[in-house]
C-alpha cells in the first residue's frame, strides 16, 4: 500500500467534478439499475447483472476481470494512475433474492459503486492511487454465496487500504454492526425398512435428525444470549411406511462474533455426532457456502459519509445518526475483518419498507430509487476521495479500524 499522493486539486473542484460527472450520466445508470432490476438472479447465476457492471466498467475505462475468486460472476475491475497513492475498493452486489427478487435493492447497490467509481476515475490520474469495484456475487447466500469471504481468503484485499459500499434502506445511516454466520448442511445416512413389518432392521436419518433439532434446543439455554440458531428440515423422507434412510437439515448459526461462534459449531457439530451415535446413522456436517464475519464498524469511517450527507442538505428526519445493530449477517463483515469498511444506508422509501419484502421490491425501481443513485454514488465518491487525498486521515481510520477489531 501506498502513501497518498500530494493533492494538486481543490476539493471544492474534485467535489464539482464528481457531482458534474454523475448528473451527466444519471439517467443511463438509472437505467441499467432498472435493467438488472427487470433481470433478478440468485447466487452463483447473476450472469446478466454482473454482464450489465462489467461491460459499464469497461466502457468507463476500467481493467475487468472476471470468473474471479472461485465465483464464476464475480469481477475485478482496477484503474491505476501513473501518480502513486492509496488503493481504494468500492463493493457491488448485484444478486436477487430466490422467488421475491430483487427485494433487497442490490440492483441499485452495485449501480451505486460503479457510478461511484467511474466518477472517481476521472480525477485519480491527477491526484494519485487506484480505485477497484469488485463484484461480489451471492451476498443473500445460496450455491457458492457469500462471495466477499473467498475475496478475503484469496488476498484481493491484502493491498487495498479501504473498502466502500452502500445499502439503500428506508433511512440514511451509520454501518449496521451484525452477527457471524456458520450456514451448514446436516445430512443423515440411515438403512431402509419396512416401518411397520421389520422397523428393526432400519436406521431412521430422520430420528438422527429430529435428535438433532432437539439437541440443539437443549443448548439455548447455555450459549450466550447473542447466539442465534435457526434451522429446516430440507429432506425427511419419501414414505410414512419406510424407515428413512436420508433425512437433511440446513441450519444457519449466528454469534455475534467469529470467536464465540466458533465455539457454537463446534458444539453443533457434537449434538449431531451425538445424535448419529444414537441411532446408528452416520453423517455429514460442514458449511454449503462461505461462512460470514460479524460487521467491525470504524465510526469515524462513517462520520466522513455522514458529513458529506450532511452537506448534501438531506432532511434530517430521514437520517438515522446512531449506531445500529441487526440481527442478520453480511459478507461485508469479511472485508472488515481486515481492512476499515463501510456499508451506511441511503433512503429510497418515504415509508417504512421491511427488507426482503414486496413493498422494497418496489422501492427499489421507484422514482426515489432511482434517484438515491445520484445520492449513493457521491457519497460515496467524495469520501473515497477524501482517504486518497488525505494521508493522516486514511491513518486515523486505520487505526480506530484496529481498535475496534480488538476491542469488539
Amino acid at each position: 500500500m501506498t502513501k497518498t499522493a500530494e493533492r494538486t486539486l481543490s476539493k471544492e473542484t474534485a467535489y464539482q467534478a464528481i457531482n458534474q460527472f454523475i448528473n451527466e450520466h444519471l439517467a443511463h445508470y438509472q437505467k441499467l439499475a432498472l435493467d438488472i432490476h427487470d433481470h433478478p438472479e440468485v447466487s452463483n447465476y447473476e450472469f446478466y447483472s454482473s454482464d450489465v457492471l462489467v461491460n459499464q466498467l469497461k466502457a468507463e475505462g476500467f481493467l475487468v476481470v472476471k470468473d474471479v475468486a472461485g465465483h464464476r460472476t464475480g469481477f475485478d475491475a482496477r484503474y491505476k494512475a501513473a501518480k502513486p497513492g492509496p488503493t481504494i475498493s468500492f463493493l457491488a452486489e448485484f444478486d436477487a433474492l430466490p422467488g421475491i427478487g430483487h427485494a433487497c435493492g442490490h440492483n441499485l447497490f452495485g449501480i451505486y459503486s460503479v457510478l461511484a467509481a467511474s466518477s472517481l476515475k476521472s480525477l485519480i490520474d491527477e491526484i494519485g492511487g487506484e480505485i477497484r469495484v469488485y463484484g461480489t456475487p451471492g451476498e443473500e447466500g445460496g450455491e457458492n454465496g457469500s462471495a466477499k469471504g473467498s475475496f478475503v481468503r484469496e488476498g484481493f484485499f491484502e493491498d487495498v487500504d479501504a473498502a466502500l459500499c452502500v445499502h439503500p434502506a428506508h433511512k440514511y445511516g451509520r454501518t449496521t454492526s451484525s452477527l457471524a454466520n456458520d450456514p451448514v448442511d446436516i445430512k443423515f445416512y440411515g438403512r431402509a425398512s419396512h416401518a411397520a413389518a421389520a422397523p428393526e432392521k432400519g436406521i431412521s436419518a430422520l430420528e438422527a435428525l429430529i435428535q438433532t433439532f432437539n439437541g440443539i434446543n437443549g443448548l439455548r439455554l447455555y450459549f450466550p444470549k447473542d447466539v442465534n440458531i435457526h434451522g429446516i428440515i430440507t429432506d425427511g423422507g419419501v414414505a410414512a411406511n419406510v424407515v428413512p434412510e436420508f433425512a437433511s437439515g440446513r441450519f444457519y448459526l449466528r454469534a455475534a462474533n467469529r470467536e464465540t461462534l466458533n465455539d457454537v459449531y463446534e458444539k453443533v457439530e457434537n449434538v449431531v455426532k451425538g445424535a448419529a451415535l444414537a441411532t446408528g446413522a452416520s453423517y455429514e456436517f460442514g458449511l454449503f457456502q462461505n461462512s460470514v464475519d460479524d460487521v467491525v464498524v470504524t465510526p469515524s469511517f462513517d462520520d466522513i459519509f455522514l458529513q458529506h450527507l450532511s452537506d448534501l442538505d438531506i432532511p434530517t428526519a430521514e437520517i438515522e445518526i446512531d449506531e445500529r445493530t441487526s440481527l442478520g449477517s453480511s459478507d461485508v463483515g469479511n472485508v472488515s475483518q481486515v481492512i476499515p469498511t463501510i456499508q451506511p444506508t441511503v433512503s429510497i422509501s418515504d415509508d417504512y419498507i421491511a427488507g426482503h419484502s414486496d413493498e422494497f421490491k418496489v422501492a427499489a425501481k421507484s422514482e426515489k430509487g432511482l434517484a438515491s443513485i445520484a445520492i449513493a454514488a457521491e457519497l460515496l465518491a467524495r469520501t473515497a476521495y477524501d482517504l486518497l487525498t488525505d494521508a493522516e486521515l486514511l491513518e486515523k481510520i486505520k487505526e480506530d479500524h484496529q481498535y475496534r477489531f480488538n476491542n469488539r
